[in-house]
This record gives C-alpha cells, sequence and structure tokens, in this order.
C-alpha cells in the first residue's frame, strides 16, 4: 500500500472500495488498521474508504518528533488534496475524532457527515492525569511485542509516539473548541460516548452536542472509553452506517 511525503513525514494510508469517500481515523497509539475490529465483516460497501496511520503511528513516519491534533488535520487535507477527494464522510475515534474536529472547523466544506466517537472539545482533568501516565517505562516484554507489530519504525519511533501522547496535557493551543467555534462546523455530526467514560466524562459529549449545529447524540450506556469494539461493534456499525446514509432518526 502507498506512501505520501506529507508535511515532512510519510504517511501510510490504504484506499479500498468505490463509492462515497469515507475518511477513518484511529486513536492515539493505534493504527488504520484498528477497524477492522469495528467493521468486522469487512470495510462498509458503497464507499472509498480512506485509512490513514496518523503521523507518527503504524507506518507513518514522523521525522519533526512533534503531534498536535491540528498538525493531523493539516495532514489530513494534504491527503484528501492528492487523492482528489473535495468532500467525504468520516469517522474518527479518540485522537481520530479531534483530528475531525480541527478538519470541520478549519475547512467546513471539506465534511459531509462526521461520527466522532470519544470526543472532547478539550482535555478534563481525569484525561490530564491519564496522560501524565502514558510512559513505555514500565512496559512488559509482550507489551513491546505487541507494539513493534503495531508501529514499525523501531523502539525510537513507539517511545516517541507515547512522548507526544504524554506531552499533548501541555499544549495548551492545540483544543481550542470553544461553543463559537464549534458552531462553525457544517457537517451533519454523530456523537457517540459511552457513559462511564473514564478520560471525558458525558458532559463532554454534551457540550459538543449543544454546540454544533446539526449534532445527534448516542450516548452508550454502560460503556467506556471508545465503545465501539468487541460487544458494541455490531450496534454502533449499523448506527454509524445508517448516520452516514442520511437516517436522522439513529
Amino acid at each position: 500500500m502507498p506512501t505520501h511525503e506529507v508535511n515532512g513525514c510519510q504517511l501510510y494510508y490504504e484506499v479500498r472500495g468505490e463509492g462515497d469517500p469515507l475518511l477513518l481515523l484511529h486513536g492515539g497509539t493505534g493504527i488504520g488498521g484498528d477497524w477492522q475490529h469495528v467493521f468486522t465483516a469487512g470495510d462498509p460497501g458503497g464507499y472509498q474508504t480512506i485509512v490513514p496511520d496518523l503521523r507518527g503511528h503504524g507506518r507513518s513516519t514522523n521525522p519533526s518528533g512533534q503531534f498536535t491534533f491540528r498538525q493531523a488535520a493539516d495532514d489530513m487535507f494534504v491527503l484528501l488534496d492528492r487523492l482528489g477527494v473535495r468532500r467525504a464522510k468520516a469517522i474518527g475515534m479518540s485522537a481520530g475524532a479531534k483530528t475531525l474536529l480541527h478538519i470541520g472547523t478549519a475547512q467546513p466544506d471539506r465534511l459531509d457527515t462526521m461520527v466522532l466517537v470519544s470526543a472532547t472539545p478539550y482535555f478534563p482533568a481525569p484525561a490530564l492525569a491519564a496522560m501524565a501516565q502514558l510512559t513505555v517505562d514500565s512496559f512488559s516484554d509482550a507489551q513491546w511485542a505487541a507494539a513493534r507489530q503495531r508501529h514499525v519504525h523501531g523502539d525510537h519511533q513507539i517511545r516517541m509516539l507515547y512522548d507526544n501522547m504524554r506531552g499533548l496535557k501541555d499544549n495548551h493551543h492545540d483544543m481550542p473548541f470553544t461553543p463559537p467555534l464549534l458552531a462553525t462546523i457544517t457537517a451533519r455530526t454523530l456523537i457517540v460516548h459511552g457513559d462511564r467514560d473514564p478520560l471525558y466524562p458525558v458532559e463532554m459529549a454534551m457540550e459538543l452536542y449543544r454546540s454544533i449545529p446539526k449534532a445527534a447524540l448516542w450516548i452508550v450506556p454502560n460503556a467506556g472509553h471508545g465503545p465501539i469494539f468487541g460487544p458494541h461493534a455490531p450496534q454502533f456499525v449499523e448506527a454509524a452506517l445508517a448516520f452516514l446514509r442520511g437516517d436522522d432518526r439513529v
């Protein structure tokens, strides 16, 4: 599968299928391949799925050593331009959802419909505390082996990635999503949030819902962060694809 030089990094991505462009953005320390654990029956039909590894993740490089969600959004603009995609649908999980918030506010006309999973307009105290603990220093041999299978550019990449995710807590300019800024989003937006999310209390989802004009809200009961895997996957796929098709009854 191809890579593109994008804003100084080699960005790995996969494009599969035919139809309306559908951008799938994974979570922090994840990879594009994680979507196979959501769409377990294969890519959704009727879409050209565009599945990148965000910079510094998986097969994508990050020579700058820096990561912000704003930069990740800029990377997606370049990638979509090179693929000739002017307007897309999108699903983003956690870090991917924050990237979509940047896309939707910086260039609102680029997104037709988006699904935000475990998103937040800013980092609340529980998330900041959890981010401060992100480190590979306590990794077991099994954890290192799993990380090396996912992030293929060596241990330096893995250490840098976790340093980047931890460092996001100190960046006070990358999550500027005030209600007036969120109100500029024109995409139909489904907000999906677990009511037991230990990082982003459910009030975060309510803030997004009240601020984004064309928003729908699905609070998943008894679910934590990223309620789209395992037993939650079938219901999520059904609801997300219905919303992407334009069914506002979801």
